[in-house]
């Protein structure tokens, strides 16, 4: 059986979702992914082939597998709705890094030193920036990204090297970066901004942290914040105890 995504459709998916009693976040996401898709299929019959087709144009587009994911996850949520389970997808197996070298491990004993240190500093920035680089993996680069409406909507699109990629930030982590924009009056652009209104950059960060590392005790040669993608489950966890 194959059928059409109408306009039709999306809005009763909509409705269902609602009813599922999804975050307004979840639900706004779903609805992109799945208007995306409809975009990709022009109206024309949908079957296992398109879906595994469009699954094939978001890897040579350079997505993140983890991003590509996501968007199958809602589609195939689509489908279950739709009762097409025969247009469901498997997802892509994320390859996990077994091996991180010591010298650029950063322990959860480190990371909650260091927060713990930024926030005796009354420094709330370096806290976030913290916290907001080790619970979703992004790097230092990519922290302008980190903007006023990506918190809104609680996920980042990152676009760096002809590549372009979802962030999505955790809601204890979006909480707290609500309440830091809306103490410093922030309603768009990037969250982390020096005194003079300019992103914060590799440099303004490295020199804080320095100073930071000899506070909390932390080793400071240490290539922080470049962080291990095997710690980042402990880094989350010790940011949703600092909630």
């Amino acid at each position: 059986m194959e059928t059409a995504i109408t306009e039709r459709m999306v809005s009763d998916f909509h409705t269902h979702l609602i009813c599922e009693e999804k975050s307004r976040n979840t639900v706004e996401k779903y609805l992109r992914d799945v208007r995306a898709f409809a975009k990709f299929t022009c109206g024309k019959e949908v079957s296992k082939a398109t879906v595994i087709g469009y699954k094939e144009r978001l890897l040579e587009g350079g997505f993140a597998v983890r991003s590509i994911n996501s968007v199958l996850a809602s589609l195939n949520s689509l489908f279950t709705f739709l009762g097409r389970q025969d247009c469901k997808v498997k997802t892509l197996k994320v390859q996990r890094q077994i091996f991180c070298p010591e010298e650029k491990e950063l322990t959860k004993a480190e990371y909650e030193r260091l927060c713990r240190a930024a926030r005796s500093r009354y420094n709330e920035r370096l806290d976030l920036i913290l916290q907001t680089i080790c619970g979703t993996g992004i790097r230092v680069s990519e922290l302008p990204f980190i903007t006023a409406e990506a918190v809104n909507c609680g996920e980042a699109v990152v676009s760096l090297k002809g590549k372009t990629r979802t962030v999505f930030l955790v809601s204890s982590l979006q909480k707290k970066l609500l309440r830091y924009i809306e103490k410093q009056k922030i309603s768009s652009g990037a969250v982390f901004v020096t005194r003079t209104g300019r992103p914060m950059d590799r440099t303004n960060i490295w020199r804080e942290m320095k100073s930071l590392c000899r506070s909390a005790g932390v080793d400071r040669r240490r290539p922080f914040p470049t962080i291990c993608a095997t710690c980042l489950r402990a880094f989350s966890t010790a940011s949703k105890r600092t909630s």
